[in-house]
């Protein structure tokens, strides 16, 4: 199968990690995962890149960053090569976020249970709305923005994720950066200007639909 056996991730080089590369490396754990839900203890680049649209070649050179996985005649062990992708990711612990915005967007991903299966935990909420503040939702406690960086502090949280409508936006992205989060991740319909130092994703589902829609439209067959 190719792989050369040595299971333990090498620290990549100083060069950056195309971006690309890195959301192969989520794809790959979530195949994984399920690989091993399914019974398989090992598998191979070709299983890999076949079950997501990808060359078994694409597959060993976006490894190839991190270490060599693999072992000659058998291929990858698929819990080994979990733990090794969770470690380069940092989901091999559990974030705390922090979530601003409890419209019908914030609520719903308060009860997305798919963030705690890969290392990430709300662990505390906020919004300007008094009538929210002081209670739990799906477990998770509420908090004035005004408190923002006391409760941020006090639970260590690192990421954030901001849902509230777009003309707030950059005032919460402010106040996080100034609280001390690290990494945001905005579901306002709006461009943040980054704050030095914070790492910032934008997640526009209107757009994402702009996109599916383009592709839709130019493969239709023409009239």
């Amino acid at each position: 199968m190719g792989e050369i056996s040595n299971p333990k991730p090498i620290p990549p080089a100083e060069a950056a990690v195309p971006k690309a590369v890195v959301s192969r490396l989520s794809l790959y754990l979530r195949e994984l995962q399920h690989l091993v839900r399914d019974g398989y203890e090992t598998t191979s680049s070709t299983q890999l890149g076949s079950l997501l649209g990808f060359t078994d070649a694409q597959v060993r050179k976006d490894l190839a960053y991190f270490g060599q996985f693999g072992y000659p005649g058998i291929g990858y062990r698929c819990s080994e090569l979990i733990n090794a992708v969770k470690g380069i990711l940092g989901t091999d612990r559990c974030w705390p976020v922090a979530l601003v915005g409890l419209g019908n967007l914030g609520r719903a991903l308060l009860g997305y249970k798919g963030f705690e299966t890969q290392g990430f935990r709300i662990a505390a909420a906020f919004d300007v709305d008094p009538a929210k503040v002081g209670t739990a939702i799906e477990g998770v406690p509420t908090y004035a923005l005004d408190d923002l960086a006391e409760v941020v502090a006090v639970k260590k949280i690192k990421l954030a994720m901001i849902a509230v409508p777009a003309p707030a936006a950059q005032d919460v992205a402010d106040r996080l950066a100034a609280a001390g989060i690290d990494g945001i991740m905005n579901f306002a319909p709006v461009t943040i200007t980054p704050h030095d130092g914070v790492s910032m994703v934008g997640v526009d589902l209107a757009i994402e639909l702009e996109q599916l829609t383009f592709n839709v439209v130019n493969h239709q067959p023409k009239p």
